[in-house]
């Protein structure tokens, strides 16, 4: 068995480049989102509901709803292969890609690897991360951790969920929130440590508040309390992560939330007295697509010239379990 084991060692250096210690930075983020975009008016008719109603209590116009015969995988991937691109890296490139999701096409194989496979990476290992709509800033800890140690120098971290496919479209409390979407970011070893450190939290008391059971697969959920439960959990850690960087909240550029409701970015706002122009909404017309909210924001926050290198992003996500997160990154690498 030792023999074996130290010649595995052995071949496992000779492919891959020697690893030294380094920080992270967030190099591009790419998106893919299903064509096929369902206005509030298709969703109030099948609910029995006004427009303005879905609008009062969720912020949201629209949603993106993938076809039944698209594939997450297949969005994952374009999302991959778009922020790769951008980050001027080619998937052999690649020691890690991360699929945060929890609408993975089958139960197994996870989507990582079939990602992995599609974009060409041959020499990344694989894996998806859970924690629902925490999912996507739980899989930047992963990989900013291995850049860090010196165990990867280039990973791909997706957010990724179809949500329709997990949702009643009868249910008032869910139909209208859910949509579906991709978005992706490259991480890259950096002189300096441009992320984080990444404050992460659980609570399995608040459980049934959102929960998926097996055998029926449709996500319920409690919204009164899902709502109070996520401002007070992303105002701390918002302060937490701040305070754990070394700066306040004046020294942030940009506040990135998971888009799960306009309503809840609007109360964390106040709660911490945030200038409404530093905080990211943009759930009109995606709606909640749980991992993949944070890079679709930050990806419409640079289209529409709100994030420029250098700046300095909060991103915090709130999500079943209950889990949430929250770290600093300078956007772009040195």
């Amino acid at each position: 068995m030792w023999a074996v084991t130290a010649t595995a060692r052995t071949d496992l250096h000779s492919t891959h480049e020697p690893r030294t210690r380094s920080g992270a930075a967030l190099a591009s983020v790419g998106v893919s989102l299903p064509a096929t975009s369902v206005p509030n008016a298709d969703v109030a008719a099948r609910l029995g509901v006004d427009e303005s109603w879905i609008v009062r209590r969720t912020g949201i116009r629209a949603r993106r709803i993938a076809e039944p015969q698209e594939r997450l995988a297949t969005h994952a991937a374009a999302a991959g292969r778009e922020a790769l691109e951008r980050a001027e890296l080619t998937p052999a490139q690649l020691d890690l890609v991360l699929v945060a999701t929890t609408t993975a096409d089958e139960t197994l194989p996870n989507a990582a690897p079939l990602v992995a496979h599609a974009l060409g990476a041959s020499r990344a290992g694989a894996f998806d991360v859970g924690s629902a709509c925490t999912g996507f800033v739980s899989a930047l800890s992963v990989g900013s951790a291995h850049i860090e140690s010196g165990r990867a120098r280039n990973v791909l971290v997706i957010g990724a969920d179809f949500m329709s496919r997990i949702t009643d479209p009868a249910d008032r409390s869910t139909a209208p929130v859910f949509g579906d979407g991709a978005g992706a970011v490259v991480m890259c070893a950096s002189a300096h440590s441009r992320i984080g450190p990444v404050v992460l939290g659980a609570d399995g008391a608040g459980a049934d508040a959102i929960f998926v059971e097996r055998d029926e697969g449709r996500i319920h959920m409690q919204g009164h309390e899902t709502f109070r439960e996520a401002v007070a959990k992303l105002s701390l850690v918002t302060l937490q992560a701040v305070r754990a960087a070394a700066l306040g909240l004046a020294d942030i550029d940009l506040f990135v939330y998971h888009q799960a409701n306009g309503r809840i970015l609007s109360a964390v706002g106040e709660r911490l007295a945030l200038d409404p122009v530093r905080v990211v909404d943009c759930i009109a017309d995606f709606g909640n697509t749980s991992a993949a909210t944070l890079p679709l924001a930050l990806a419409f926050s640079e289209r529409e010239g709100r994030l420029h290198p250098g700046d300095r992003v909060l991103l915090g996500a709130f999500g079943a379990g209950f889990t949430w997160g929250a770290a600093v990154a300078e956007w772009g690498r040195a």
